[in-house]
């Protein structure tokens, strides 16, 4: 019974653990991409085909 236990504390750590990570990079990437689309508005006018 305690190895059922022990095994669904590191699984609940780990979980939580990823969901911390995945916040962080969700927020990062959101980032970059919000930046990298501002300066491509900015210089819109130098885009030709």
């Amino acid at each position: 019974m305690e190895k059922i236990y022990k095994s669904m504390k590191h699984a609940g750590a780990s979980s939580i653990a990823l969901g911390v990570i995945m916040i962080v990079l969700g927020l990062t990437i959101g980032i970059l991409t919000i930046i990298n689309g501002a300066k491509l508005l900015k210089n819109k006018s130098g885009i030709t085909f």
